[in-house]
């Protein structure tokens, strides 16, 4: 799954990013840090920033959800999909 979110149950832009991705048809893996507090750890760490969402495509760092869609209206998050797609190959 290419797609990581680590997100809280009370956050509305959590939800905006979840509901995104569910319209582009991308799966996702959702870490709820309120339920993993463990996982905030690791959050902060592979993102440097404390706030949620967290959304990550592969390893790459995409940010909050205002990031994810500024990605999709420029069309630049297809080019990274495709581009995480050859990786794996």
């Amino acid at each position: 799954m290419p797609f990581q979110i680590y997100s809280n149950g009370f956050c509305p832009y959590c939800g905006m990013a979840r509901d995104l991705l569910d319209r582009l048809g991308h799966e996702y893996d959702e870490i709820r840090i309120d339920l993993e507090p463990k996982q905030r750890e690791v959050m902060e760490e592979r993102s440097g920033r404390t706030s949620v969402p967290q959304i990550f495509l592969g390893d790459t760092h995409i940010g909050g959800y205002d990031e994810l869609a500024a990605l999709h209206r420029s069309g630049r998050l297809a080019e990274l999909l495709a581009q995480e797609g050859a990786d794996r190959e």
